[in-house]
């Protein structure tokens, strides 16, 4: 396995690399280059460039999340909160605004194909807020994981979808009309 240093510095490598040209400018030559390691460095914890830029979206997302204090005696209106939050922080990532402007179709590649380990670190916090929320009483008291999967589905088409309507409902309206879906979703 490769030391910390060396794939933080791949990772780190990977972000510049989507920043500047998107999912498909990410090589291993140009990681090895620009993190300063060789490409069997590389290889050795990852199989080939798609595996690396998902360790890098990951990574961010893990990131964003790291926003989120555990949830503690929260109820429905605080979850509404940190979901739309999320959204606007992925929104307004230097990589992931990026894509969702530039490269919509890598979100098709990366994360509507089939369910990754970023879309895993959302749901068990999805899952594990809803969970903190129906213990006072104000979110329904469905599955959790269930309730977490739909949540995620709401949430990642509002993003995803967000420039494509943006000429037709403005700012305050999208998260307003986002917070309604979300907070219906999860109302007893």
């Amino acid at each position: 396995m490769v030391s910390e240093a060396p794939q933080t510095r791949i990772l780190d490598a990977a972000d510049l690399l989507i920043g500047e040209r998107g999912v498909h400018g990410v090589t291993i030559a140009e990681l090895a280059r620009r993190a300063g390691v060789s490409r069997p460095t590389i290889y050795r914890a990852w199989n080939d460039a798609d595996d690396v830029v998902r360790a890098a979206l990951s990574r961010r997302i893990a990131g964003i999340l790291d926003r989120f204090p555990a949830p503690v005696g929260t109820g429905r209106a605080a979850l509404v909160d940190d979901v739309v939050l999320f959204s606007a922080l992925f929104r307004a990532d230097a990589v992931f605004g990026r894509l969702l402007e530039e490269e919509p179709e890598a979100f098709t590649r990366y994360t509507l194909q089939r369910v990754g380990s970023s879309q895993r670190l959302i749901l068990q916090w999805l899952a594990d807020a809803i969970r903190q929320a129906q213990s006072d009483g104000s979110v329904r008291l469905d599955d959790a994981e269930e309730m977490a999967v739909m949540l995620l589905l709401i949430a990642q088409s509002a993003i995803l979808s967000h420039g494509t309507v943006s000429d037709l409902i403005d700012q305050t309206a999208w998260e307003r009309e986002l917070r309604r879906a979300i907070d219906g979703h999860l109302r007893p």
